[in-house]
């Protein structure tokens, strides 16, 4: 049913979206110090828009050893997609999001987001999106969404905005939420 049409879109997305010729970000590691440009960039909009930290603790990130702390963070849910025209690509996960996407590294920063929800809530996933650029961010967000090997799963106490470059032009958007609070759903 729904579940098989969705596994098999993700898995065309994934042949399309694998031969792209944009280069897409390293998995984080020691040598591209964790993403740590692209993790500044993501909390200063985010305490930019809120006042809030990617941390639970309330802490800014600062460093590399921050930004490593946070990628392989296997509780935290940050995900990102860059401002591609017409279709944004993830850019950014941390462990806690590749493992309830149930994806690794590489063909998640190859996937478009739209594929992270079925294709009966990507009209609601887009007028959260909508919403989320008029207003610059989205607080307590709840929605549907589905693994790339088809397990659907309820997100809910979201965080969606808008993310800047050091110009303060449109970078894209990024979500965070606690893994504990997803609920796993019937396929």
């Amino acid at each position: 049913g729904a579940t098989m049409a969705a596994r098999s879109a993700l898995q065309r997305c994934a042949r399309l979206t694998t031969s792209a010729t944009a280069p897409r970000p390293a998995a984080p590691s020691a040598a591209n110090e964790w993403h740590l440009p692209h993790v500044l960039r993501l909390e200063q909009s985010l305490v930019d828009l809120t006042g809030r930290t990617l941390r639970a603790d309330g802490a800014r990130v600062r460093t590399a050893e921050d930004a490593r702390m946070l990628a392989e963070d296997t509780s935290l849910v940050v995900v990102s997609h860059g401002a591609e025209s017409p279709e944004p690509v993830f850019n950014y996960a941390t462990a806690a999001a590749l493992d309830l996407w149930e994806a690794t590294w590489d063909p998640f920063v190859r996937t478009p987001s739209r594929f992270s929800a079925e294709a009966v809530e990507r009209a609601e996933r887009q007028q959260l999106l909508d919403a989320v650029t008029a207003q610059g961010f989205i607080d307590r967000y709840a929605g549907v969404r589905i693994s790339t090997k088809g397990k659907r799963f309820r997100i809910t106490g979201a965080v969606v905005w808008n993310v800047k470059d050091e110009e303060g032009r449109h970078a894209g958007q990024a979500c965070t939420f606690l893994k504990d609070e997803v609920e796993p759903l019937g396929p």
